[in-house]
């Protein structure tokens, strides 16, 4: 047998032992989530309707210790965090822990997505019993919009986020802010994962308070622009996110002897995907749309990998009115997003001066 068949047999095993490694952690994960529910409305009907007096979960914990030693995840707080879990959740109580008895809750009651009742059923159970305890709780104790906690459950099954992650993303507000972000991303990622990766890799607006154009020509154009991010392209990068490294500036596309620049060209390892973006001074116009376009179209011909996913266009402008940027990218075939920029002149007086100038800066040192 020749080598490269080796290497496709083990190629294959891997694959199947990993998938029933994970199949076995979500049915393990699904028990405990059933437990720590019904442990959660036993306790929580007895507390709430004082059946059992002051201080006792903290007895109830400290006999579980005892009848069973190295128990784990049954202090008292915890046992407090189920009751909340089932509280929280008690209304889906027979859509997700008795499949045998559904309800349609979701046609009055949640709205992520207007999926067929069947095929939301399924998702948010797939998607629910992926996520561990700890995330839920996080998610319970930093979101009270169902919503919002229907949205970060789905990102922690789908893109495997730890604890550290989903709270940095409940704090960061992504939920909110990717809502804002005008991209055509639905329409032409089909993949979820890289398209849920994609949108969360851009910010709907970009605070570029580094930029000081008020002593520019009056002529300002986007080459000042640009030049201004060139000379702070490390603030630059901090302030598109995580996982960007730079390629170059005003880079050179040649489309049948035709040739094209794209003003900046980053690369995203996250979602292994070359980034153009074009920079506006201005509002959003449509014409930008058919240009990003072109210039995805031929990075995706002559310039992409194979292994790489699909390029994807910002347009970064002053402005924007969502309703011409839908109809621009309406029929467009590649990943388009438009964000927003704001620069030092646009912060209000009482922040500008907040930090003495440079002169005085060092005359103070």
């Amino acid at each position: 047998m020749e080598e490269v068949t080796y290497i496709s047999a083990v190629k294959e095993i891997k694959g199947a032992i990993l998938q029933s490694r994970y199949r076995a952690a979500t049915l393990v994960n699904k028990e405990l989530l059933s437990l720590y529910f019904n442990i959660g409305k036993y306790v929580s009907f007895n507390t709430r309707h004082k059946n059992w007096g002051k201080g006792a979960i903290d007895v109830i914990s400290n006999e579980l210790q005892q009848e069973l030693p190295g128990l784990r995840g049954f202090s008292s707080t915890n046992i407090k965090n189920m009751r909340i879990f089932y509280e929280e959740w008690s209304f889906l109580e027979d859509f997700i822990f008795d499949e045998n008895d559904f309800k349609t809750l979701f046609n009055s009651q949640l709205l992520i997505r207007q999926l067929p009742t069947a095929d939301l059923k399924n998702k948010l159970l797939t998607c629910f019993f992926k996520v561990g305890f700890t995330q839920h709780r996080e998610i319970i104790r930093l979101s009270d919009n169902l919503e919002a906690r229907l949205f970060y459950i789905e990102q922690c099954a789908t893109l495997f986020w730890n604890a550290d992650t989903l709270k940095r993303n409940l704090k960061n507000n992504t939920f909110e802010r990717i809502g804002k972000m005008s991209t055509n991303f639905d329409q032409t990622i089909q993949e979820p994962i890289f398209k849920n990766k994609a949108l969360l890799s851009f910010k709907d607006e970009m605070l570029l308070d580094f930029i000081n154009i008020e002593d520019a020509d009056e002529e300002f154009d986007e080459r000042v622009f640009e030049r201004e991010i060139l000379q702070n392209i490390k603030k630059f990068i901090m302030a598109l996110g995580a996982d960007f490294s730079f390629i170059g500036n005003q880079y050179r596309l040649i489309v049948e002897e035709e040739e094209f620049f794209i003003d900046l060209l980053f690369f995203n390892r996250k979602i292994q995907s070359l980034v153009a973006i074009e920079l506006k001074k201005g509002k959003f116009k449509a014409e930008y749309a058919g240009k990003m376009n072109l210039y995805l179209s031929a990075l995706d011909e002559y310039v992409k990998q194979d292994h790489e996913n699909s390029s994807i266009g910002i347009i970064l402008c002053k402005e924007k009115n969502n309703k011409i940027v839908e109809f621009a990218f309406r029929d467009t075939s590649k990943p388009i997003g438009v964000v927003t920029y704001k620069t030092s002149d646009d912060l209000p007086e009482k922040y500008k001066n907040i930090l003495p100038d440079i002169d005085k800066l060092k005359e103070l040192m």
